[in-house]
């Protein structure tokens, strides 16, 4: 059974910066693609970004495009989302996600697995 545990969340003034990781385990990690969404209060999912399973493709939201990083690191089974120039309407529960399919894409029910979020909060 996949289990993915995110951290790096907090607090942060609009401008500011985080890196958010997910560590995956219960699978081999290097074959899965990976994805991070994010839910703000009252809205629905959205997608942010994703990665395939050797870290070559990535796709991007465009309203995080420039100042959000996904990256993988598969000795370490862990997926990273630097975070840069951070807006009050970045704030939101952010989600990890595992898709076995091997297809890096931006629909959550392409996913399979989930986290159980970290929260990022923008002070503006």
């Amino acid at each position: 059974q996949v289990q993915l545990v995110e951290s790096g969340g907090g607090l942060v003034q609009a401008g500011g910066s985080l890196r958010l990781s997910c560590v995956f385990s219960g699978r081999t990690f290097s074959s899965y693609s990976m994805g991070w969404f994010r839910q703000a209060p009252g809205k629905e999912r959205e997608f942010v970004t994703s990665i395939g399973w050797s870290g070559g493709s990535t796709r991007y939201a465009d309203s995080v495009k420039g100042r959000f990083t996904i990256s993988r690191d598969n000795a370490r089974n862990t997926v990273y989302l630097q975070m840069t120039s951070l807006k009050a309407e970045d704030t939101g529960a952010y989600y990890c996600a595992a898709d076995r399919s091997g297809y890096y894409g931006s629909y959550g029910s392409e996913y399979d697995y989930w986290g159980q979020g970290t929260q990022v909060t923008v002070s503006s």
